[in-house]
């Protein structure tokens, strides 16, 4: 059954199917806004946020219209737009990505200076993305994370195609020159004598 067949079923009443809706969502919902969470350190939240997600779509959604967008777009911004609020409610809180305690692991054979390196390159594009403003940060989630073409992030962030464009070149531009001084290779002068 596609979406808009499920959608249909569940206005006419069968409600019970809005858990195979929930089921093909979740997973990418509550990773879209743990990413979001991220910067402020408010992870513990997300499957709380994640419901509270679900929930508003489901009382919504009677006023989803196919014609506007896919319920996945509608879905992703009714999940933003949920996790600004939150993030509103506690504007005081501000703690760096490299906080949020998510670091890659190093296999078991990889020498213990090269997952110290690894970890601290994590870190430090973690601390780049966390200092984007929120919609960058948003559309280089969406993008790079999400793996979610131009439309759906400029449906989801209510932009244009050429918005989203912009803001994931000043994203990454920014990303990038945050971290160039930590990746671009040494330059070695010529010692004299």
């Amino acid at each position: 059954m596609t979406d808009s067949q499920l959608i249909r079923e569940i206005k006419d009443g069968n409600v019970q199917l809005y858990d195979e809706l929930m089921r093909r969502y979740e997973r990418k919902i509550l990773a879209f806004i743990f990413h979001m969470l991220k910067s402020t350190q408010m992870e513990a939240i997300a499957e709380d946020l994640c419901n509270e997600t679900f929930y508003k779509a489901y009382r919504s959604l009677h006023s989803f219209r196919e014609i506007e967008a896919s319920f996945s777009t509608w879905l992703y911004t009714i999940a933003r737009n949920t996790v600004l609020s939150e993030l509103r409610k506690n504007k005081s809180v501000q703690v760096s990505l490299e906080q949020s305690g998510l670091t890659p692991h190093a296999s078991f054979d990889a020498m213990p200076e090269q997952a110290m390196l690894r970890n601290e390159k994590v870190s430090m594009v973690r601390d780049a993305i966390n200092s984007l403003p929120e919609k960058q940060r948003s559309a280089l989630i969406l993008r790079e994370y999400d793996q979610m073409d131009y439309q759906e992030i400029a449906n989801i962030l209510g932009q244009t195609v050429s918005s989203v464009k912009s803001l994931l070149f000043r994203a990454r531009a920014s990303v990038k020159l945050q971290l160039d001084p930590y990746f671009s290779e040494p330059i070695f002068e010529e010692s004299k004598g």
